[in-house]
């Protein structure tokens, strides 16, 4: 039985086979990157829906991007073993996919967490905070798009990665304001640690966010302003 997983490394290796001259890494971080919106956009949606069965749904959505996001990851490392050329030294190349499987991995933490806990109501800041992933995941999709060429799209690669600190630093304030909020207003001990658990996984993934950028930023400090 074929399943999704090796259609979907059927379907890499083809595309590697056709753009290998130019590189090996940029399809699987494109792939990679897919599966960060979709999820990001199915978790939104969950915190805005109060069917259970519609989020029971949307995190198996959420579980789906997060498995094949793993079989990216793998065909990345098989890639890794081959010998091509490429700007990057294999290490950062590395870290790079990590960093995007960390972000991958977060938000299915994020959208488990809401099965996990069931609360009553999902707070409008916790709403923002899901927003704020949604948008580092559109920035962090121009990231990617750009990689294979960054001496040419530099100026638009730190725009972005600007844009995903602006956003990580707005999710730090908006829990911060959250949790004092539900600690001075919600009477229910079990409520209020079932959001404040929430809003840390949703904070978090903003934070793996910002690590990816990070890296992304001494990238191109490496590889093309020391050049």
């Amino acid at each position: 039985m074929v399943t999704t997983e090796d259609q979907t490394m059927t379907f890499l290796r083809h595309v590697r086979r056709i753009i290998a001259p130019r590189t090996h890494f940029q399809p699987i971080f494109s792939q990679q990157a897919a599966y960060i919106r979709q999820a990001s956009k199915a978790l939104l949606q969950m915190m805005k829906t109060d069917d259970i069965s519609e989020r029971k749904r949307l995190e198996k959505e959420v579980k789906m991007c997060e498995v094949q996001g793993d079989a990216m990851l793998t065909e990345f490392y098989e890639q890794l073993n081959d010998k091509y050329f490429s700007i990057l030294h294999r290490s950062d190349l590395q870290t790079v996919a990590m960093n995007i499987d960390n972000i991958l991995d977060n938000i299915n933490d994020s959208a488990k967490s809401i099965l996990r806990y069931v609360p009553q109501s999902i707070d409008v800041q916790l709403v923002e905070l899901a927003e704020y992933i949604c948008a580092e995941a559109d920035a962090l999709t121009l990231i990617v798009s750009g990689m294979d060429e960054m001496k040419k799209k530099f100026s638009e690669m730190t725009i972005q990665c600007d844009r995903i600190t602006e956003l990580e630093h707005a999710a730090d304030e908006t829990y911060e304001e959250y949790v004092g909020y539900i600690f001075q207003n919600e009477t229910n001990a079990i409520e209020l640690m079932k959001h404040k658990n929430i809003a840390e996984m949703l904070e978090a993934t903003t934070d793996t966010a910002k690590a990816f950028s990070d890296h992304i930023r001494k990238l191109l400090l490496r590889y093309v302003v020391e050049k």
